[in-house]
């Protein structure tokens, strides 16, 4: 019930204002994770924001609306606005009022609320993919056009529950091995095997599309295959890059029953179509500068594929969700470490690749010992007087890297390393320019989007070995790269306010450090994230909006300036 001694505050506008230093804070952030979405993270108060989205997801996942204003009410300091009850009411029982079903060979829109039906049949982003109107509750579908209307019933406020079920795919049968070809015992841990299975849903049509949240490390390739193993099909996987096909396609030899004549890669190096086929988003959106057509869509029906998996799913191109659309058949399974997309298309993965069906916040797991303990440091360094001027001068589009190429970095990074001689260290950066400076200072290997992948990959088991200490990175380094013994991360530069992006590069270093990716072993661990930032300058602005990434899963920013560390 409502108290002064609560930590929330929930206003007339939908925004939540959560006090950090109030006991019951990390329950009461938990809570929130679940429907609202985390808009500023300051350090003493927190504004999250509910949206139809977060309540979409939220009831995709079975959250009722009784259940989300009861957390409300639990946490609240005050009595709950009415409007705001009101509406988390309406949105919540919005979801599923109309759904896709069929009916032998037709696709069927229908929904017991008749007006509904009347104003979906005549609103103009959803009548072009309607058909003849069959009786009061249902309506034909136009063929092939299953995603384009459900991308527009959510545009209206109307997202679609799609129970029309899938194509069942060529048979490939596909066990999970007990034990890995180096001997050593494999078994999924138990938030893996109730994700898969929460995709599944036993087959059914209530099942068999959805986005899985884990963190970086947490196993989400291991959650893809076991979702392989469970619909036995051919499978089409979709990465970001290359070093990420080779990475799938390791871990389907050494994990699961398929052999490496099963598995192709098609990518820009070599293209084989196999039973279960990894590709890149790159490869899929080259196209003929000039040119409309994407010669590499035809992958997507070169096999009878049974299920598409979406790697790093919030990286999606565009693109890819014009041929996803039309492709709504077949089983998608999205793989992500956040919902968060710079460009703003979270509504398209909801309508495209399917809602959240399984989330598990990354303190939970780092409880558990499944993901290292995490302490995240922002350093603060001033401009110089001169660098200041010309700071202050510069065209705006330029501010940034002015800010990010600060020499004072420099002493704070090698401070940073002073107190971590001998741990395994990443020092992460977007400009070539600077990170070659640092390379050749430190004296350590650099890899950026030039180096051969040969070449990457040496460096990459030069690392897990312990041979090499200190890696230099360029944002090549952010997405589905396994380094296990990565114990420390100093960023001196990010793509701006990425907070996709920090989610990587948190993720480089919450693997556990002892334990070998099985089921059984769990081994605590600690891991720190530095970021080096300029003072009063679009570069702290930037990291203020990556850092709620990281207060949405629970670490707390350590703010720390440059007398502290040096």
């Amino acid at each position: 019930m409502p108290s002064p001694s609560n930590p929330i505050i929930v206003q007339g506008d939908k925004s939540i204002l959560l006090e950090v230093q109030n006991e019951r804070y990390e329950e009461a952030r938990d809570a929130l994770a679940r429907f609202a979405e985390l808009e500023k993270s300051p350090e003493y108060i927190h504004t999250y924001r509910i949206t139809p989205l977060s309540l979409w997801n939220a009831a995709s996942s079975g959250l009722t609306a009784a259940e989300i204003l009861s957390g409300l009410e639990a946490f609240s300091k005050y009595g709950l606005p009415a409007n705001v009850t009101r509406d988390i009411e309406e949105y919540v029982g919005r979801y599923g009022r109309v759904k896709l079903i069929r009916e032998g060979e037709n696709l069927i829109l229908t929904s017991d609320d008749k007006t509904l039906m009347v104003e979906i049949l005549n609103h103009k982003k959803t009548q072009v993919f309607l058909r003849e109107q069959l009786d009061a509750r249902r309506v034909l579908v136009a063929s092939g056009r299953r995603g384009h209307l459900k991308q527009a019933l959510l545009q209206i406020g109307y997202p679609a529950e799609d129970l029309a079920g899938y194509a069942p795919g060529d048979d490939l049968p596909i066990a999970l091995r007990p034990s890995m070809l180096d001997g050593k015992s494999f078994t999924l841990r138990r938030y893996q095997t109730e994700a898969a299975e929460v995709f599944h849903a036993g087959g059914s049509a209530r099942g068999g599309s959805g986005v899985i949240v884990l963190p970086c490390g947490a196993g989400k390739t291991i959650v893809g295959m076991a979702a392989m193993a469970q619909l036995q099909t051919s499978t089409l996987i979709l990465t970001p890059n290359t070093i990420a096909v080779r990475q799938w396609m390791s871990e389907l030899v050494d994990k699961t029953s398929l052999t490496e004549d099963l598995v192709g890669e098609y990518s820009g190096l070599q293209k084989d179509i196999r039973p279960v086929t990894v590709s890149t988003y790159q490869i899929l959106t080259y196209r003929k500068r000039g040119t409309e057509e994407f010669p590499h869509f035809g992958l997507f029906s070169a096999r009878n594929w049974g299920l598409i998996i979406y790697d790093e799913v919030h990286l999606l191109p565009a693109p890819v969700f014009r041929i996803t659309a039309e492709i709504q058949a077949r089983r998608r399974l999205g793989l992500t470490a956040t919902l968060v997309r710079e460009d703003g298309m979270e509504g398209d993965v909801f309508s495209l690749i399917g809602p959240q069906k399984y989330n598990v916040p990354w303190k939970d797991l780092e409880k558990q010992g499944w993901i290292a303990t995490a302490i995240c440091h922002e350093i603060r360094a001033p401009l110089d007087e001169n660098i200041r001027m010309e700071y202050a001068v510069a065209p705006q589009r330029q501010k940034y890297s002015v800010a990010a190429h600060n020499p004072r970095k420099l002493p704070l990074m090698q401070a940073i390393l002073h107190r971590h001689v001998g741990e395994s260290i990443l020092v992460i950066g977007m400009y070539l320019d600077q990170l070659d400076e640092i390379a050749a200072r430190l004296n350590a290997p650099l890899i950026n989007g030039a180096t051969p992948v040969r070449e990457r990959e040496k460096l990459y088991e030069q690392f897990r070995t312990g041979e090499v200490k200190i890696l230099v990175v360029s944002k090549v380094a952010n997405f589905s790269i396994d380094l296990p013994d990565a114990s420390v991360a100093i960023e001196v530069s990010g793509t701006f306010g990425s907070r996709q992006e920090e989610a990587q590069r948190l993720g480089r270093i919450l693997r556990p450090k002892n334990d070998p990716s099985t089921g059984s072993g769990q081994a605590a661990s600690m891991a720190h994230f530095y970021t080096i930032v300029t003072r009063e300058t679009v570069d702290q602005t930037f990291a203020a909006n990556r850092q709620r990434f990281l207060t949405e899963q629970g670490y707390k920013y350590e703010i720390l300036y440059e007398d502290d560390v040096l």
